[in-house]
C-alpha cells in the first residue's frame, strides 16, 4: 500500500522509529537469576530481524522486592553486560530497543521473593498473591523512586534506545494511585493529586537520571476496570501530569490483572480498546501507542490511519508470527500466521510458572533449537489427516526437504479447529485454520482434499513415512436411551450437522460441553451490530439492552459428575467461559450423573435423589477417544510411521501443533 500509515516513520523524542509497530514488554519466564539468556537473546532478535520498528523487553526489576528472578534484572550494575547483549541483539537486526522497568508491588508472591513480603503504599490484601502485602515507610518511598532512577540510568548505560515505566496494570504506580490499595493519610495518599505523586516523582526522578533527550515511554492503564478504581478520565490526567514531568510517549494498555472484564481473549473483538487512545491524543501532545487486541495489520492500519494511536503494540501477534510486519511491508500479507487470543502457550504457561510459548507458532521461545537445516537424505512422507497436527507435521517435514503430500477426507482442512471456533467470541480458532491451510498452499505441500487413505493408496504411493494424524472422535455414552432419536453429539451441533430443540440438556461438563452450551445459548440474540443500532437510536435502554443481548430462545442445562466445569480449559479462558455460562443463563449441575435418557429429558442422581430434567434434545459431550485404527494397517505393512496429535493422545489444540511440528522437524 502506498503511503502506508503503519510503515511510516515516527519519531518519539529525538529517537526515529522506522515503522509504527511497537512490540510491548511481556513477561517471558526466561530469565535466570535475573540474568539475560541466550534464549532471551534468540527470541527479541528473531522479532527486531521480522521487521518490528520497536521493541521493548522486560518488565526488568529496580529492586529485590520488584518481582522474581525469571525476570530481567536493572537494579544492579552486574546485569549490565547481558543488558548490552540483549540491546545489541535487537538493534543489530534492524529495530529500535528499550526496556520496560517496573514494581510488582502488591502482585510480588513472596516465593518470588525469596520468602520476603512484598510491599505497597498500604497493607491491603492482594486477590492475585492471597497474600497481605507490608505498607511502606514514608523513608521508603524515596528510595524505591530512586530506586526506578537508577534503574533506568543502567538501562541507559547498558545501550538501549529509551525506557519505559509500567504504571498500570495494579502493579505499585498504580497502585499508589487507586483508592482500592492506597489507604494512606500522608503526602503519598488521601487526594487524587497526592496519589499521582508517586508515579509523578518517578519520572522526575528518571528524567533528571538520564538527561532530557532520552527517551521516556510511560505503558498505563487508559481504564483500570476495577469497581471503584480509576477510571478513564482520572487516567488522562495523570497522563498529563507524567507528560509534564518529562514523559515522551504514552502507552495505553486496559485493566489490573485482578479485573473482572475480559482483556486478552479471543471474545474481546479486535481493537475494542482503542477508544481510550483516542480520547488522550486529544489531552496529550506526545504519541500515543495502543495494544490489546491488536492482532492483524488491517486493524493496526485502520487504528492508526484513523488517528486513534500514533503506534500500535503488537504483542503476542509476534509471539505467533515474528515476521508479520516484514511479510505486510513487502505485500505478504497471505503468508501471516496470526495470534488466536487463546492463551494456551503465553499466559496459561505462565500460570503454572513455565516459559512462553506459542499455540500457533511452535518455534517461540525455542528459536535456537527449531532451526531446520535442509536433510541429506529427502523421504517421501505420507501425512494422514488435515487438521492442526498434520498440517503442522506437514509444514515442518517440508520445510525440512521432504517430498510431503498431505491427505485430508473430507473437503476442508482444520479438523476439530471448527470445532473450536463455533462458539461465540471463539471465532479466532477459524483464523488459525484458514492460515494453515495458505500455509500449505503456499508450499510444496501436494495436498489430496477429499481422499480417505486405505491399503491400496498405501500400495500406489509407496511412502517412505507416515504420519497419522487421523484426530479423535467423540465417545458415546454407555447409559439406557443414548440411541433415542432426541440425541445427539456435541461435533454435529457444532457443525451444525444437526438442530437442537427449545430446551437442551448438555451430558458432559469438559471444554466440549461448555461450548456447546454457549453456542446454545446465544441462539436468539441480536449481533453486535443490531445492539450497537439499538445503542445509538436510543431504542432501548443500556440496561434492557444487556439483558436482550444475553437472553437466547434456548433454556440449556449442563451436567457434570465432577466438582466443577471447564476443568480442562486454561485458566486465562476459563474464569471468562464461566462469567459466560452465568450471564447466558446456563443452569449447571455438578457432581451430577445421568442415568438415563428418555424420549422428555434425561434422569439424573444428584445429591442421593433421583429427579428428571426436562429436554427436547440432549447433547452428548462426553469426551473423545483418539482415532488411530490405521496404525494396525501400517504396522503390517512394515511402514516406518509416528502417530501425532489427538491420534496418539487426547489432548489442546497446543498440543497438536506442536507435536506435528517435533514429528515433521526431526524426521
Amino acid at each position: 500500500m502506498i503511503n502506508d500509515p503503519v510503515f511510516q516513520p515516527i519519531t518519539i523524542n529525538k529517537l526515529e522509529i522506522k515503522n509504527r509497530i511497537c512490540l510491548p514488554a511481556m513477561h517471558l519466564n526466561m530469565a535466570e537469576d535475573y540474568l539475560v539468556t541466550d534464549q532471551l537473546v534468540d527470541f527479541y532478535a528473531e522479532r527486531a530481524r521480522g521487521g518490528a520498528g520497536l521493541i521493548t523487553v522486560g518488565f526488568a526489576t529496580v529492586d529485590e522486592l520488584s518481582s522474581g528472578t525469571t525476570n530481567i534484572g536493572a537494579h544492579k550494575d552486574e546485569f549490565i553486560p547481558g543488558l548490552s547483549r540483549l540491546a545489541a541483539a535487537i538493534k543489530d537486526n534492524g529495530a529500535r530497543a528499550a526496556v520496560q522497568i517496573n514494581h510488582a508491588g502488591k502482585n510480588s508472591h513472596s516465593m518470588m521473593i525469596g520468602g520476603k513480603q512484598a510491599v505497597a503504599p498500604s497493607a491491603v490484601f492482594s486477590r492475585r498473591t492471597r497474600e497481605t502485602p507490608r505498607a511502606l515507610e514514608i523513608d521508603e518511598i524515596p528510595q524505591v523512586i530512586d530506586s526506578f532512577a537508577q534503574a533506568a540510568l543502567r538501562v541507559k548505560k547498558a545501550g538501549f534506545d529509551a525506557v519505559e515505566v509500567l504504571a498500570g496494570t495494579g502493579y505499585l504506580i498504580s497502585s499508589f494511585l487507586s483508592l482500592l490499595t492506597n489507604q494512606r493519610t500522608d503526602e503519598w495518599g488521601g487526594s487524587y493529586e497526592n496519589r499521582m505523586r508517586f508515579g509523578v516523582e518517578v519520572i522526575k526522578a528518571i528524567r533528571k537520571a538520564v538527561g532530557e533527550e532520552y527517551p521516556i515511554l510511560v505503558r498505563m492503564n487508559g481504564n483500570d476496570l476495577m469497581p471503584q478504581g480509576v477510571g478513564r478520565l482520572d487516567l488522562q490526567v495523570f497522563a498529563k501530569n507524567l507528560v509534564a514531568a518529562g514523559v515522551n510517549t504514552i502507552n495505553i494498555n486496559v485493566g489490573w490483572h485482578d479485573a473482572k472484564i475480559p482483556q486478552i481473549v479471543t471474545s474481546v473483538p479486535r481493537g475494542a480498546f482503542g477508544y481510550l487512545s483516542k480520547e488522550m491524543k486529544q489531552q496529550v501532545d506526545v504519541p500515543v501507542i495502543t495494544g490489546h487486541r491488536v492482532h492483524d495489520i488491517e486493524t493496526a492500519r485502520e487504528l492508526i490511519g484513523n488517528g486513534v494511536c500514533d503506534m500500535v503494540a503488537m504483542g503476542r501477534s509476534l509471539i505467533a508470527d515474528p515476521f508479520m510486519p516484514e511479510k505486510a511491508r513487502t505485500g505478504r500479507k497471505q503468508d501471516v500466521l496470526h495470534c488466536i487470543a487463546c492463551a494456551q502457550g503465553c499466559f496459561d504457561h505462565l500460570f503454572e510458572l513455565e516459559q512462553v510459548r506459542c499455540l500457533c507458532n511452535p518455534k517461540a521461545g525455542r528459536e535456537a533449537e527449531c532451526l531446520i537445516e535442509k536433510t541429506k537424505t529427502p523421504k517421501k512422507v505420507m501425512v494422514i489427516g488435515g487438521g492442526a497436527a498434520g498440517m503442522s507435521a506437514a509444514l515442518a517435514a517440508d520445510e525440512k526437504g521432504h517430498a510431503v503430500t498431505l491427505f485430508e477426507k473430507t473437503n476442508e482442512l482444520g479438523g476439530q479447529l471448527h470445532l473450536a471456533g463455533a462458539p461465540p467470541g471463539r471465532e479466532e480458532f477459524l483464523e488459525l485454520a484458514k492460515d494453515l491451510a495458505q500455509q500449505i498452499q503456499l508450499s510444496g505441500v501436494e495436498l489430496r482434499l477429499d481422499e480417505t487413505v486405505d491399503e491400496g493408496c498405501l500400495d500406489t504411493e509407496k511412502p517412505d513415512y507416515v504420519m497419522l494424524a487421523t484426530g479423535a472422535k467423540p465417545i458415546t455414552l454407555p447409559i439406557p436411551g443414548v440411541d433415542l432419536p432426541n440425541v445427539v453429539q456435541a461435533w454435529d451441533v457444532l457443525t451444525e450437522k444437526v438442530q437442537c430443540g427449545k430446551k437442551v440438556a448438555i451430558i458432559g461438563g469438559g471444554a466440549v460441553g461448555v461450548e456447546v452450551a454457549l453456542y446454545l445459548a446465544e441462539k436468539g440474540t441480536p449481533s453486535g451490530e443490531a445492539i450497537k443500532f439499538l445503542l445509538i437510536n436510543g431504542v432501548e435502554t443500556p440496561e434492557d439492552l444487556v439483558k436482550i443481548a444475553t437472553k437466547g430462545t434456548k433454556e440449556v442445562v449442563l451436567l457434570e459428575m465432577l466438582e466443577k466445569v471447564g476443568k480442562d480449559i486454561g485458566k486465562s479462558t476459563r474464569w471468562v467461559m464461566m462469567q459466560d455460562l452465568s450471564r447466558y443463563g446456563v443452569i449447571v449441575k455438578t457432581q451430577t450423573k445421568a442415568s438415563e435418557i428418555t424420549s422428555s429429558g434425561v434422569r439424573i442422581e444428584i445429591d442421593g435423589r433421583v429427579e428428571e430434567i426436562e429436554a427436547d434434545t440432549v447433547v452428548l459431550a462426553s469426551g473423545s477417544k483418539s482415532e488411530n485404527a490405521f496404525q494396525s494397517v501400517l504396522e503390517r505393512k512394515g511402514i516406518p510411521h509416528q502417530i501425532i496429535g489427538d491420534a496418539s493422545q487426547i489432548a489442546l489444540a497446543y498440543d497438536a501443533m506442536h507435536s506435528g511440528f517435533d514429528a515433521g522437524s526431526k524426521l
